[in-house]
């Protein structure tokens, strides 16, 4: 399943930095608007301890974690929904992510050029926000203006409906509502789906802060933050991506010692990972044997059928059923024999709803 993850923000908030963190990949990072000129995707691996349990239990070939794509877009400023910077082109960019990652200055530095002259993160935020409600007004007033009297004249109850969602859209971005923040229904979300509003994404403010402010967890630029992104039940990250790019160059067990000495539990990166896993409501499930390992990503709520589909369309066509062991049970048994004995193993149909940590096994017939 590819899901994926844009980062965005104001050119030199320490964005590229941050990705080339991320992904541990060499990508140009400089001191000046658009250093970032085309999208950079690189793909996560998610932190996940359950697989490295799996992998000393069953010795397999092969280990394959979960892993998902963050997307580097290209720094935006105000006016890029009329063209201004890279205009269009970052917005059609980010029209293609699942989920927004805002990175957003929170630290003080005269050496680094603020698009804006000053450090603030509130206007900073507003600046993209704005942005991105203007766009997305953009494409409602398109479609109103196709649809509105074709739908008054036929009567059409799907197009009338289209139409309503729409204008309840359009006022709550005239009032700089968030389409996220407007309420809309499951259904009413159906219907716009294929729009692709920016501002319907989940979101996610990342508080690009210094070192030492980091170690002291003492901003008020994160407070600003902070108080923002609670009025639309937004998570606030706070990462110093100078220090998480220095962390990258390290083995996992250096840079776990490094983050102990500081007195840090785990990255900003790490917990990024882990919030936007969240985010868009994802989950993992595993298969396991002498072969292979290996973690799936899947959306919490889909059923046996359809995560069989993730791994091969023809287990999902000839799903019979799923034998499944929770992994919980797995690390409490010490094996599968184990758990088999303790009759905790267990045989589900078409409509069970996989749940994180299962290990399965799927049954099917081409």
């Amino acid at each position: 399943m590819s899901l994926t993850a844009g980062i965005v923000g104001l050119p030199n908030v320490g964005k590229s930095t941050l990705f080339n963190a991320i992904t541990k990949k060499n990508i140009l990072a400089a001191n000046y608007p658009f250093a970032t000129i085309d999208p950079n995707v690189g793909v996560v691996t998610v932190p996940d301890k359950r697989l490295e349990f799996l992998n000393n239990l069953y010795l397999p070939k092969s280990l394959v974690p979960t892993t998902y794509e963050f997307t580097d877009i290209a720094g935006l400023v105000k006016g890029a929904s009329s063209g201004e910077g890279l205009g269009n082109k970052f917005l059609s960019h980010i029209r293609e992510v699942d989920a927004i990652v805002e990175v957003v200055r929170c630290f003080d530095d005269k050496n680094i050029i603020h698009v804006e002259n000053d450090v603030n993160p509130v206007r900073d935020i507003e600046i993209i926000n704005a942005e991105l409600a203007l766009a997305d007004l953009e494409v409602c007033e398109k479609r109103l203006n196709n649809i509105g009297k074709k739908a008054e004249m036929t009567k059409d109850k799907e197009l009338l409906k289209e139409k309503e969602v729409l204008e309840k859209i359009r006022e709550g971005l005239n009032q700089s509502l968030p389409i996220r923040r407007i309420g809309l229904s499951d259904d009413e979300k159906k219907l716009v789906k294929a729009f692709n509003f920016l501002t319907l994404k989940p979101i996610i403010y990342m508080a690009n802060v210094s070192e030492e402010s980091l170690l002291e967890d003492n901003n008020a630029y994160v407070d600003m933050v902070r108080g923002y992104a609670s009025s639309e039940e937004a998570s606030v990250i706070t990462v110093c991506a100078k220090m998480e790019s220095e962390l990258a160059e390290l083995s996992d067990e250096d840079k776990m010692e490094f983050l102990k000495d500081v007195g840090i539990e785990e990255s900003g990166l790490d917990k990024l990972i882990y919030a936007t896993y969240d985010l868009l409501g994802l989950a993992t499930f595993f298969t396991a044997g002498s072969d292979e390992c290996r973690a799936w990503t899947f959306k919490k709520g889909m059923k046996a059928p359809e995560c069989a589909g993730l791994i091969h369309s023809d287990i999902e066509r000839g799903f019979i059923r799923a034998e499944v062991m929770s992994y919980d049970d797995l690390e409490r048994y010490g094996d599968e024999k184990a758990v088999k004995e303790a009759g905790r193993t267990r045989l589900e149909g078409k409509e069970y709803e996989m749940q994180d940590g299962d290990i399965v096994y799927f049954r099917f017939n081409v």
